[in-house]
């Protein structure tokens, strides 16, 4: 017979080993509904999904931004789909570097099939940057885009150029100058890369009144653009992400915290009157 001990030991087996059997169920699961959704729309699905953005690691902040890594596995996903075939990108990013962020949006913009990019909550920054290069971006109603301006460090671009206008040079200091002549180079190449993805696609004039509105820090680096002012824009949008991208989303969960700071029933109520029960 089994002593307390061996009992112990393989309850302590069990727990430890939880966590992966559940990561390895979650990966299954997202498999099985992206191969649902290519099937469904004869599609290349990828996701870019950073949902760990406040994640800590002992006691300190890790953050998940677009890098290089992601770069090179989104563009490897592209070179191994066939040049025609349409392609389904989900973005959830708050943004990133601008060399890995570009290099994404120029491989979209090369691929010969459709590009649909799918925006069910928010794609701010270098994530705007990969959505405009699609043939079509499709947003949910309360989703969210945002300005691509640069930041250098903490400050935004824009910013450390207005500093220098407006004060006497003689008043300024060194490293302060040599930030503002990188700033503006900065947004100098943000504006033409952004004139880049939208060439062909809108009229000179307004390619470029786009690219001016976007990139030169028009707004803080985190104003939401939502689906209708993106709609107003001129950007091809549609506001109706289907069910199935939010039921994909939704196998990409944030890390557990100690405890959640939203909670409700996980069920649907439709039309149900005040005091009546749930079926």
């Amino acid at each position: 017979m089994m002593g307390i001990m061996d009992v112990f030991w393989i309850f302590l087996m069990l727990m430890a080993l939880q966590p992966v059997i559940k990561q390895k169920l979650l990966d299954a699961a997202r498999q099985r509904m992206i191969a649902k959704i290519e099937r469904q729309r004869g599609s290349r699905v990828i996701l870019l999904v950073h949902r760990q953005e406040t994640m800590s690691f002992l006691g300190f902040p890790v953050f998940r931004y677009i890098d290089i890594q992601d770069s090179e596995e989104v563009i490897r996903a592209i070179h191994i789909t066939d040049p025609e075939m349409p392609l389904d990108l989900v973005l959830q990013t708050p943004g990133g570097l601008v060399l890995a962020s570009l290099q994404i949006a120029r491989a979209i913009r090369d691929h010969r099939g459709k590009v649909t990019v799918f925006v069910p909550h928010y794609a701010m920054s270098g994530g705007t940057l990969i959505a405009l290069a699609a043939d079509e971006i499709v947003m949910c109603r309360h989703a969210v885009l945002g300005p691509v301006d640069p930041q250098l460090g903490r400050w935004p671009a824009a910013s450390i150029l207005n500093v220098v206008k407006k004060k006497p040079i003689a008043e300024i200091d060194d490293e302060t100058l040599i930030l503002a002549d990188q700033a503006g180079k900065a947004m100098d190449q943000l504006r033409e890369a952004v004139k880049e993805l939208l060439d062909g696609r809108h009229p000179d004039d307004k390619r470029d009144e786009l690219a001016n509105l976007l990139s030169e820090g028009t707004w803080t680096h985190d104003y939401p653009i939502t689906c209708r002012m993106a709609e107003q824009m001129g950007l091809p949008i549609r506001c109706d992400v289907p069910t199935e991208f939010l039921q994909l989303l939704q196998l990409y969960p944030q890390p557990v915290r100690r405890q959640p700071s939203v909670e409700y029933i996980p069920e649907p109520y439709r039309g149900r009157k005040s005091g009546e029960p749930s079926k």
